[in-house]
């Protein structure tokens, strides 16, 4: 829960996610007032704490403004400036957090693309709190089955961004889309339309679902009207450009390129826009002719216009890789799953695949040492997906794809309606292999002294039969965690074997089936009910299963997303791709950090005297947003997934990793930086 706290310059949002909110007010008083009853009004019941002072004026976050004038009831939305006459109002600003303002006076409001103020005639008492931010889809659009109404949907979607400056490039001005339905006809709810900023930038593309798939990050990040028509050469307009793309299928990668050219540069020159940060990789503008100050509250479709005439090869190589591509099969099925798949703004490809090659589908002679011999697991063919760029890689179509989450449509119907009963994170182990007990030990005291800071319950569960396991499932919890055997009538129990089909619902919202060839185990638990979970395609190690399944569980509950830990935690053997996510990869655990956690990697120099450290902070989950190292070293806010080098001496890299708790992957092995303690060699 969020609390105000009053500051020398205003009010401050104060909580465990620690966002930087601050509504700062001119010749700030804390308090009450000076008179009796001079108090403001209360403000709404969804803020639980809020701070009193006196002003003449406040400047509020950048975000969408409403207002309400509580004597009549009447609401509105704030698109420029207005003289409130007086009264009783409160105004609410939809930003990184839910800021709100009450106040009884006439006032000032303004809005412009920069900021947002209230200003008063003499110095007025306010009450200024804060909420969490909402993040669930704020309503439905109606579509027809026709690519038409498909598009004119799709350009309806981005309403829920908050400016259109160039600070939309940071994940706190976008908020989660409106879903969508099928009906007879387009149907656009009022709310919707009218808070439609119109765009100056529109996308014409020939009529089919993959032009309007492939389309749909970039035209969502634009705000652009996406229109349809037989026979069109695909084309981007914007006032004074039009721009050619290729057809198909060159189209879905110069999208693609096009996309990340405007977010990065967006980035780049935003702190134009007050309250962002000067990034360290501003200084990559040197290299381009752009006035940045003017170009980041320029119209959209201006700013494109200026982003296509520089030469961005100059600066792209130190530029991050872009943080998702997704490959979605373009059919009517999936146009509902489209907004929750653009939220985050990935590539999207249209699937292709081919057949493993033989030395890629070549398996360790150690049979004798496999958790279950070999015909006893359900038989998978995995298939090679054709990637395009992207740091992680999601797969929405048929097959069984290796190197790739594998993500299906309930996943994200269940994300976005996974509201859980518990107050703090409910995390279940369940160890039903006596000869895994070390992968259980170490389970459960990782859990336990790793989540110390956390609001995490923990129980650990031994030995269970087919009906205690479906009771844990289908119970209302975070994480469970499978350790034992899986064969191919499902994962084993202490009285048989326990198919995830024959579920009446997964209630868990994520897991991880540490067992063999639990592939299709995990699939069923996404279609019943969770959000996504860690499998494997083959059989396992015994070894492995502990070393991966407990490096898995401490990047969890330190808050990386579902696919980033996996993706670290098999870095501990050879066979990693025996590994992989099915659901929604970019996921986390519910009551993990919020923030984007960072992770290290520590290798010698040729000297045989320093180290390279290397810094990333990356997700599939977000982008835009920055990370700063930690200190004493270089506090300068970077990207999320831009990688930071520097060079240490041994000394200094035995105090970094004395002070930081952090992944560290050093001599080919990811670690806890508190492991390797004294393992720096001098």
């Amino acid at each position: 829960m969020l609390r105000a706290e009053a500051t020398a310059d205003g009010v401050a949002a104060i909580g465990r996610l620690r966002p930087s909110v601050t509504v700062r007010a001119t010749d700030w008083r804390a308090g009450e007032g000076s008179t009796p009853g001079d108090a403001p009004p209360p403000i709404r019941e969804s803020v639980a704490d809020s701070a009193v002072g006196r002003a003449t004026g406040l400047e509020l976050p950048l975000g969408r403004v409403t207002v309400t004038h509580q004597d009549t009831g009447r609401t509105w939305e704030l698109t420029g400036e207005e003289t409130l006459t007086a009264g009783t109002y409160a105004l609410r600003v939809d930003s990184v957090v839910e800021a709100q303002v009450a106040f009884t006076a006439a006032a000032r409001v303004s809005k412009t693309q920069e900021r947002a103020s209230l200003t008063f005639p003499a110095p007025t008492s306010v009450r200024v709190g804060f909420a969490e931010r909402d993040d669930r889809p704020p309503g439905t659009l109606t579509a027809a089955r026709t690519p038409e109404s498909v598009a004119t949907v799709v350009s309806t979607l981005s309403t829920s961004t908050l400016t259109t400056t160039a600070a939309r490039s940071h994940s706190r001005m976008r908020r989660h889309p409106p879903l969508i339905e099928f009906g007879e006809a387009t149907e656009i709810p009022p709310a919707f339309a009218d808070r439609r900023t119109q765009s100056d930038v529109t996308i014409t593309v020939p009529p089919t679902l993959q032009y309007v798939f492939a389309t749909s990050s970039l035209a969502h990040y634009l705000g652009a009207t996406l229109e349809v028509a037989e026979g069109a050469t695909p084309t981007l307009r914007a006032p004074d450009v039009e721009h050619r793309l290729d057809e198909m299928p060159g189209y879905q990668y110069e999208t693609a390129e096009l996309l990340r050219r405007v977010f990065l540069l967006d980035c780049l020159v935003r702190e134009a826009v007050p309250g962002n940060d000067r990034l360290a990789e501003h200084h990559l503008l040197d290299r381009l002719p752009l006035d940045s100050d003017a170009v980041a509250t320029a119209s959209i479709g201006e700013r494109v216009e200026t982003y296509l005439d520089v030469p961005f090869d100059l600066i792209s190589p130190d530029l991050p890789e872009w943080h998702l591509s997704m490959y979605v099969e373009p059919t009517y099925d999936h146009v509902r799953t489209l907004p929750h798949v653009i939220s985050n703004l990935p590539n999207i490809f249209a699937p292709k695949s081919q057949p493993l090659e033989g030395n890629e589908r070549l398996r360790r002679s150690l049979d004798d040492f496999y958790r279950a011999p070999a015909d006893d697991s359900a038989r998978i063919e995995p298939v090679k997906p054709i990637l395009g760029p992207g740091r992680a890689h999601g797969w929405l179509a048929d097959g069984i794809p290796i190197d790739v989450f594998k993500t299906l449509s309930e996943a994200y119907e269940h994300r976005s309606g996974g509201d859980h009963d518990t107050q703090s994170t409910s995390v279940v182990a369940v160890l039903n292999d006596a000869e895994m007990s070390s992968e259980h030990d170490d389970a459960a005291d990782i859990y336990r002294r790793g989540t110390a800071d956390l609001d995490i319950d923990v129980s650990v569960r031994e030995q269970l039969s087919r009906a205690e396991l479906a009771a844990v499932f289908e119970a209302d919890h975070d994480f469970v965690h499978y350790i034992g055997h899986c064969e191919e009538d499902g994962l084993q129990c202490r009285d048989g074997a326990l198919s995830t089909s024959t579920l009446d619902h997964s209630a868990a919202e994520t897991f991880f089936l540490n067992a063999c060839g639990s592939y299709y185990e995990g699939i069923d638990l996404v279609r019943k009910g969770s959000v996504a979970g860690a499998v494997t395609f083959e059989k396992v190690l015994d070894g492995h299963a502990a070393r991966v399944g407990t490096m898995f569980v401490r990047l969890l509950v330190n808050g990386f997303s579902i696919e980033r830990a996996l993706d670290l935690a098999r870095r501990r053997i050879i066979m990693g791709n025996d590994y992989t996510v099915v659901g929604d990869g970019t996921h986390k655990l519910s009551g993990a950090p919020e923030t984007v956690p960072l992770a290290a990697t520590i290798v010698p120099r040729d000297d045989d005297e320093t180290y390279r450290v290397t810094f990333d902070a990356s997700s599939p989950r977000v982008t835009g947003d920055v990370f700063r190292l930690p200190e004493p070293l270089d506090g300068q806010p970077r990207l999320f997934g831009a990688e930071s080098e520097m060079t240490l001496s041994a000394t200094e890299t035995e105090r970094f990793v004395r002070s930081v708790d952090i992944p560290v992957i050093f001599d080919g092995d990811i670690q806890w930086s508190t492991d390797l303690v004294g393992q720096i060699p001098r």
